[in-house]
């Protein structure tokens, strides 16, 4: 495509493509847990599932490859506004609720609890 719109001005274009983050897929069984966790603590109003989620060049990914894993997003979307046409969380134009940060904390601290309880099970 970027030769053919080269070629369409007159352009000699040259492309070359480096890989760079893998794709980031969450792992069945750890994302069942993540949701349980969360439904769990937060209630299940609170947790929302996105089946088609796009993470962009998440680093993540990179943890996936090595072991069971599951990415998890924390809306800090304040109330009056729509979290799925808000600016995303690198945009200058992001803005957040800081009152969902302790949420957060309890979530991951209850994560890693019921990670090594389900470690010390297998």
């Amino acid at each position: 495509m970027v030769r053919g719109v080269g070629e369409a001005h007159g352009l000699t274009v040259e492309v070359s493509v480096k890989e760079g983050y893998p794709v980031t897929v969450n792992d069945h069984t750890e994302a069942a847990f993540a949701a349980e966790t969360a439904r769990g603590l937060l209630g299940a109003d609170r947790y929302v599932e996105m089946p088609h989620a796009v993470a962009g060049a998440e680093d993540f990914a990179v943890i996936g490859e090595l072991v069971p894993a599951a990415y998890l997003m924390l809306s800090a979307c304040p109330p009056d506004r729509d979290p799925f046409s808000s600016p995303y969380n690198h945009s200058p134009e992001a803005v957040f609720d800081d009152s969902v940060l302790g949420d957060g904390a309890a979530l991951l601290a209850a994560l890693a609890l019921g990670r090594l309880r389900r470690g010390t099970d297998e």
